[in-house]
């Protein structure tokens, strides 16, 4: 395999990087093919660049509209990167070594156990076919379920659609090919009211984005809750919660459409910022107040070793379980009986800075470079950074520098932020010496 040689050279966490951008890289070629265009005119290398790294990084933000600009061959290269790039580039690597009967070395395990967030070496080989077994269960179920819609109105397309949907929205991309149908950038808004697409769609966004590390302790201990691991316990429980009460707070929001499409519309927009990029109606028309929770729900994100984005439920879990023990006064950080590790606190506030201080920076370096909106700017860079993809309208019509920005976010999104320090940090010179202790006063 590539990754066997760089890895004598390469730490894992560089190698993960640089599969990334390599895939990055072959998709902008073959997007900027005449092929990939129905028009038959080759796609720009800021076109192509972009939408390709939007695709990797399962982002779902366009400079062009999916359904009008790419044709058949651009929309299975897109598709394709978006699967590539929701399972993993290392994991899909080690997969297909592994149905062509080569061995994973030590060496490959320890790279798909930082790519993919495993608790342990032990076991990473099935677990990464366990990974691709459930996507392919899953992906094909999700067609199936919309398939009746889609063949009802589009005919044989429809397979079509159904199949590029389902994978779209199992990765958390939030690519869709509704455009020549619906609209430009109209996403899924014309099925706000079909519960056979809906459904489907918030199903296969939520399976996808709980993690496959918590669908294989599901899978061990089957409904034994009190059997499962502490993390799979935080992330049912905050994806509970985070999926409870936005559709209970998205109710109140006034958008002039009926009832029956206002509950549908609620329980989508809950699930769907966490960090798919589809949407049912237009964002614009919501309030000041939804877009705040929706920009709080798309900075969370998914669960680690998910198909999502974001800073992932477990930090937020683990920086409100901090805090809740800073105002009880307790010194041990504690969570289903279970205490976490000051180690693990750190890490939290870290990601958490470095994705806030990242899209803020970003916004208004765009706002300033396009005379933009701040808020818009800010929505902008968190869907990018969370790779979401849901949008103000805005993206097609930045500069590019402002794309160059965004197609960074959406990098740093996808591969991690502490991955890209790791590669860049060399652990060796870490320094573990004790200094004197000093009390210094917060808050």
């Amino acid at each position: 395999m590539v990754f066997k040689s760089l890895g004598k050279k390469l730490s894992s966490f560089q190698i993960i990087i640089i599969g990334f951008l390599g895939v990055i890289l072959m998709g902008t070629v073959l997007l900027m093919l005449p092929i990939a265009v129905k028009s038959g005119e080759s796609a720009s290398i800021e076109e192509a660049l972009f939408t390709a790294t939007s695709a990797v990084c399962v982002t779902g933000l366009v400079i062009r509209d999916t359904g009008i600009y790419w044709s058949a061959f651009g929309q299975a290269v897109i598709l394709v990167l978006v699967q590539a790039g929701g399972l993993g580039i290392i994991s899909v690597a080690a997969f297909v070594a592994m149905i062509s009967g080569r061995k994973i070395s030590l060496l490959q395990r320890s790279m798909l156990q930082d790519s993919i967030s495993a608790h342990q070496l032990g076991g990473i080989v099935k677990m990464t076919g366990f990974i691709f077994k459930i996507a392919i269960a899953v992906e094909t179920a999700g067609a199936l379920l919309m398939m009746p819609v889609f063949c009802g109105q589009y005919g044989v397309y429809g397979i079509w659609m159904s199949v590029f949907h389902s994978v779209s929205a199992f990765c958390n991309a939030g690519f869709d090919i509704m455009g020549d149908k619906t609209g430009a950038f109209s996403s899924l808004t014309g099925f706000r009211s079909n519960l056979g697409i809906v459904v489907p769609i918030c199903l296969l966004i939520a399976f996808g984005g709980i993690g496959f590390l918590t669908w294989d302790d599901v899978a061990e201990n089957k409904f034994r809750f009190r059997r499962y691991r502490m993390q799979t316990k935080v992330v049912l429980v905050t994806t509970g919660v985070l999926i409870v009460v936005p559709f209970a707070l998205f109710l109140f929001e006034k958008n002039g459409i009926s009832a029956k499409e206002h509950i549908s519309f609620a329980l989508f927009q809950a699930i769907t910022p966490r960090t798919a990029g589809f949407n049912t109606v237009d964002l614009s028309s919501l309030s000041g107040a939804g877009r705040l929770l929706m920009i709080l729900l798309m900075l969370i994100g998914g669960s680690p070793g998910s198909t999502a984005g974001g800073i992932k439920t477990t930090t937020i879990a683990v920086l409100l379980a901090n805090a809740m023990s800073v105002f009880r006064r307790k010194k041990a950080i504690q969570m289903f009986g279970r205490r976490i590790e000051d180690s693990t606190v750190k890490v939290a506030v870290t990601v958490l800075l470095m994705y806030v201080f990242l899209s803020f920076v970003g916004a208004a370096a765009i706002s300033i470079m396009d005379q933009v909106p701040l808020g818009d700017c800010i929505f902008e860079t968190i869907s990018a950074i969370g790779t979401v993809g849901l949008t103000m309208g805005i993206t097609p019509s930045l500069s590019f520098l402002s794309h160059i920005i965004l197609i960074v976010l959406m990098f740093f999104g996808r591969v991690g932020g502490l991955t890209l320090v790791y590669a860049a940090v060399n652990s060796k010179n870490a320094d573990v010496s004790q200094r004197p202790v000093e009390k210094i006063i917060v808050g």
